[in-house]
C-alpha cells in the first residue's frame, strides 16, 4: 500500500452493526497506513456496538444522537425526528472544532445526522455500501455525499446519482488471507486431506439453518472421506447438543461442533465448502478465500438485502441459494450431494475468486485521494 507524507484529518462514521463498524475500522487502518501522520476520529452514538469495539482499536471516539425510523406509523417516529435533529446539531459542533479534510460512512443510523452535518459544511464526504440492495441511510445520503463506493455492482441500479459510484469491493481483515489448509485444519482438530465443509449459524445462531444440518452432519458422520465444521452459534448450541442425542459426536473425530469460532480465519481456511447465511462481510471473506457456499439468507435481514446479496453471488456460479422458507434437512443434504457429485465444487472455486476484490481497501482510499485533490 502507498504511503504518502501528508497531515490528514479525517471523521469515520459507521454502527449499529458490526456490518457497518468492521468496514469502518478497515478504512481506519488503511488510512493509516497510508497516510501515517493521520488523525482519525471516529463518531458514533452511545448504545451502538461501536461504543464497545472501536475505543478497543486505540481510535478517538464521541458520539452523537441518532436513532432509526420505524418503517411502519409509529409514535416512536416522533421521537427519533427529534433525536435526528439534535444529531445533525451535535455532528455540527463536533466538526467545527475538529475540522476534518474528509468525512467516511459506513451505514447505520449514526451516518446519516454525521454525513448530512459535513454536506452542509462543504466538507468532502464518502459513504460506503456493503450489500447488494442499498439500505434506507445510504440511498438518502447518495443524494449529497460527494463519493459513493459499493461493494457489489448490482447496487448502482438502486442508487440516482450513478456517476458518483465506484465500485470498490468490501475490505476483508487481512489475517483472512494469511492462514493455510493446513494450518486451518490442525487449529480445529481436522485432516486437511479430506473434503471439509463449514456450516456457520452465525454468531447468535441461525435456527433453521442448524435444524436443516442436522441430518447432513449425521450423513457426514459415517464417511470417512468428509469432515464438518459446524458453528452452531452460541443461542443455538444447546438445541443442536439436544438434536443430536443419537449421534455420540465424540465418537466422530470428523466432526467438530462448536457455539463459536474465535478466529474464523481457520475454519475458512480447512473449508472445500461453506454454508451459512449472506452477510457482505463474510461473503467477501469468502469470496477472497475463493469458497463455494450453499448461502440461505436471512429472512428478517432488513429490506431482504441477505437475498440480493446472495443471488449477486450465484449468479456468478459462485453460489447456490436456499431460501430460509424452502430450507429442510433433506434440501440442504440434497443440494450437497448434488454439487459433490457432479464435481461442482472446483468451478465455483474459481467463481468465487473471480468475484473477489482483493484490492478493495486499496480502491476506497484511491477515492479518499481524489475527492481530498478535488477539494484543493
Amino acid at each position: 500500500m502507498r504511503k504518502q507524507e501528508s497531515r490528514l484529518k479525517a471523521v469515520i462514521t459507521g454502527g449499529g452493526t458490526g456490518g457497518h463498524i468492521y468496514p469502518a475500522l478497515s478504512i481506519a487502518k488503511g488510512l493509516k497506513n497510508r497516510y501515517p501522520d493521520a488523525d482519525l476520529l471516529y463518531i458514533g452514538t452511545k448504545k451502538g456496538l461501536e461504543s464497545e469495539i472501536v475505543p478497543r482499536e486505540g481510535l478517538k471516539f464521541c458520539t452523537v444522537s441518532a436513532a432509526g425510523l420505524k418503517r411502519k406509523v409509529s409514535p416512536k417516529n416522533i421521537k427519533t425526528l427529534f433525536s435526528f435533529s439534535s444529531g445533525i446539531i451535535e455532528s455540527e459542533k463536533i466538526l467545527r472544532s475538529y475540522k476534518p479534510h474528509v468525512v467516511i460512512g459506513t451505514g447505520g443510523y449514526v451516518c446519516a445526522p454525521v454525513m448530512l452535518a459535513a454536506v452542509a459544511k462543504g466538507i468532502p464526504t464518502i459513504i460506503h455500501e456493503q450489500n447488494a440492495y442499498p439500505g434506507l441511510t445510504n440511498r438518502l445520503l447518495s443524494r449529497f455525499v460527494t463519493r459513493v463506493c459499493v461493494t457489489f455492482e448490482e447496487s448502482t441500479a438502486h442508487f440516482s446519482t450513478k456517476a458518483k459510484i465506484v465500485v470498490t469491493g468490501l475490505p476483508v481483515r487481512p489475517e483472512i488471507c494469511k492462514v493455510t489448509r493446513v494450518q486451518g485444519a490442525e487449529y480445529i482438530g481436522l485432516d486437511p486431506k479430506k473434503l471439509t465443509i463449514l456450516i456457520v449459524g452465525g454468531s447468535r445462531g441461525a435456527r433453521s439453518l442448524n435444524k436443516a444440518a442436522v441430518p447432513l452432519i449425521k450423513w457426514i458422520a459415517e464417511d470417512a472421506g468428509k469432515q464438518a465444521i459446524w458453528v452452531t452459534g452460541k443461542n443455538g448450541y444447546d438445541e443442536v447438543i439436544k438434536d443430536l442425542l443419537d449421534v455420540d459426536i465424540s465418537q466422530y473425530s470428523n466432526i467438530k461442533v462448536v457455539p463459536y469460532l474465535h478466529h474464523m480465519e481457520y475454519g475458512l481456511a480447512a473449508a472445500d465448502l461453506v454454508i451459512s447465511r449472506a452477510g457482505a462481510s463474510f461473503l467477501a471473506e469468502l469470496t477472497i478465500r475463493g469458497l463455494p457456499a450453499i448461502l440461505v439468507p436471512y429472512p428478517f435481514a432488513s429490506e431482504n438485502h441477505q437475498e440480493f446479496n446472495a443471488r449477486a453471488l450465484e449468479k456468478k456460479g459462485a453460489a447456490k441459494v436456499i431460501l430460509d422458507k424452502d430450507l429442510e434437512g433433506n434440501v440442504l443434504l440434497d443440494e450437497v450431494k448434488n454439487l459433490l457429485q457432479r464435481g461442482r465444487l472446483e468451478e465455483m472455486s474459481k467463481n468465487s475468486l473471480k468475484a473477489a476484490k482483493p484490492d478493495a481497501l486499496d480502491k476506497i482510499l484511491d477515492v479518499v485521494a481524489v475527492v481530498l485533490k478535488e477539494k484543493k
